[in-house]
């Protein structure tokens, strides 16, 4: 089926999939390139721990990577959420703020950098433990804690400016320093 039409809604769990043996190699390199240069998506039965899964399989570099696909019941309706939610009007102002904001806030997707602080929360409270030191019970999140949006983003647009107009002082100051070196050094050859 065209890999275009399913919805990321339904993937579950990625597999490699890889050949077994000499003698599979090539039927699964046509498989892997056609499904590819087709746009495709392969879709099949897989069993894993005595439950049958459908999965889909699709080609990613030299291999072809499988997603076991949820069932429909498994998948809810977003117009269960999303119905009730109200419509609200973005003023240009809310909305130029939040673009300028995401433009300078822009990074690229780095997975090393993701943390596990539930993991990192267990391992140090097993610590703890085991050195006998006391545990604390976590404080509750304040739920009081009513911000203004508009005001919010243009605290963060300020707080940028205020760091980017640091940042050009010190470059403008910096290159002014350099100016004066290639100047005074013209000066010298030219006399």
């Amino acid at each position: 089926m065209p890999r275009k039409e399913i919805d990321e809604l339904y993937f579950a769990n990625p597999y490699y999939i890889v050949p077994d043996g000499e003698a599979g190699v090539q039927a699964f390199a046509v498989i892997r390139d056609a499904i590819e240069e087709e746009g495709m998506m392969a879709v099949g039965r897989v069993v894993f721990t005595s439950r049958e899964h459908v999965i889909g399989l699709e080609p990613r570099g030299k291999g072809i990577m499988g997603i076991t696909l949820r069932y429909p019941y498994e998948v809810r309706n977003e117009k269960d959420y999303f119905n009730d939610i109200p419509g609200e009007r973005v003023t240009k102002d809310m909305l130029d703020l939040a673009k300028y904001i995401i433009k300078t806030k822009t990074g690229h997707f780095k997975p090393v950098e993701f943390e596990d602080r539930y993991e990192d929360a267990l391992k140090d409270l097993l610590r703890k433990k085991d050195k006998g030191e006391k545990i604390e019970a976590p404080r509750e999140p304040r739920s009081d804690n009513v911000v203004n949006l508009m005001d919010a983003l243009r605290r963060s647009v300020e707080g940028d400016h205020g760091h980017a107009s640091h940042s050009r002082r010190r470059r403008s100051t910096r290159q002014r320093k350099s100016t004066k070196k290639h100047s005074t050094a013209r000066h010298r050859k030219a006399s």
